[in-house]
C-alpha cells in the first residue's frame, strides 16, 4: 500500500507542477512558475528518497 501511495502522490505532484507552470506561463504571473518549481522538487524528492545509514 505505501508503495501504491507514493506513486500516486508523484503523479498528483507532477501533475501540480505542470499545471502551475502552464498556468504561469499563460497569465505571466512568476509565482505559479516559483509553485511549479517548489512542486517539481518535492516530486523528485518523493521520488528519490534520502536513505539515512543506521549508526552502528
Amino acid at each position: 500500500m505505501k508503495i501504491v501511495f507514493r506513486i500516486v502522490l508523484g503523479f498528483v505532484l507532477l501533475a501540480a507542477a505542470i499545471t502551475a507552470y502552464s498556468y504561469g506561463q499563460t497569465t505571466g504571473m512568476f509565482l505559479f512558475i516559483l509553485a511549479g518549481f517548489a512542486l517539481e522538487t518535492v516530486f523528485w524528492f518523493n521520488l528519490f528518497p534520502v536513505r539515512r545509514k543506521a549508526p552502528h
